[in-house]
């Protein structure tokens, strides 16, 4: 891999990386001009040290037609990429479940991808309990979209991360803004199996120290949103913060290895 120059650390910056980005997306959305290019992918991944991305598409309803796509992709760069499944309570729930089962059990996706957004079913809605005892059933992630919207707001993990401990929920984007960044820190304090990952469209200096401070640095987990927004800009966050060694280690790699039991 190759050593990432910006690195506040020497040891660090002289020494080749293994990171993994816990937060990325396959499919296109041209509204935004978001082309999941593999090459342009792996170019900018490779630029400052990211090993594996974890990607998941969910664009599109019929989640099986997704996770087809995401599984034809993922199998042209099998080193490199790492699948999440993607399930909605708009389907039925027979069809949902079933899916789900064959996302990880078939295809071998490590993890699980929520979009409360999608039908604004919030976090903490009864429908989504089959998907969270299936990932406490399994020991397995679930990584949800949060932000300032009512269905979405990191709060709502609290209401059921005590519910299923075995399963382990990623606060994405950390909630986007101040008030809901709290909820976030708040959260990941609370509770062992609440993470805070880090992608944002809000790049204020100091956050990435915020979420250390408030949550620990083992609550922290790296991800970009690539390739809606690009990885190296997002990864420049965490190694210039005023951070340890060990901690950036922790953010960029070592608690997403945890959470997906990669050796």
């Amino acid at each position: 891999m190759i050593a990432c120059s910006g690195m506040s650390d020497s040891n660090m910056s002289q020494t080749p990386h293994n990171f993994i980005d816990f937060h990325g997306h396959q499919g296109r959305w041209d509204v935004v001009g978001m082309w999941d290019e593999p090459s342009h992918m792996l170019a900018a991944m490779d630029s400052v040290g990211i090993e594996r991305a974890c990607v998941f598409n969910i664009f599109h309803p019929d989640s099986r037609l997704g996770h087809d796509r995401l599984h034809r992709f993922i199998q042209a760069h099998p080193t490199r990429f790492i699948g999440f499944a993607y399930c909605t309570p708009m389907l039925p729930r027979d069809r949902m479940m079933s899916e789900l089962e064959r996302a990880i059990g078939q295809l071998g996706f490590a993890a699980i991808k929520i979009y409360p957004l999608y039908g604004e079913i919030a976090m903490n809605d009864a429908r989504w309990e089959p998907v969270y005892q299936f990932a406490n059933d399994r020991g397995l992630a679930v990584i949800s979209h949060t932000g300032s919207q009512p269905s979405v707001e990191p709060k709502l993990v609290m209401d059921v991360a005590p519910r299923f401990p075995r399963a382990n929920f990623v606060v994405a984007h950390a909630g986007n803004l101040p008030a809901q960044r709290s909820q976030a820190i708040t959260a990941a304090r609370t509770f062992a199996n609440v993470y805070i990952e880090t992608c944002t469209t809000f790049r204020g200096p100091g956050v990435i120290e915020q979420l250390v401070d408030g949550a620990g640095a083992d609550k922290v987990i790296y991800g970009s949103d690539m390739p809606l927004m690009d990885p190296r800009c997002q990864i420049g966050r965490i190694i210039t913060a005023q951070l340890s060694e060990a901690d950036k280690r922790m953010i960029l790699g070592g608690n997403a290895r945890k959470l997906l039991r990669i050796v």
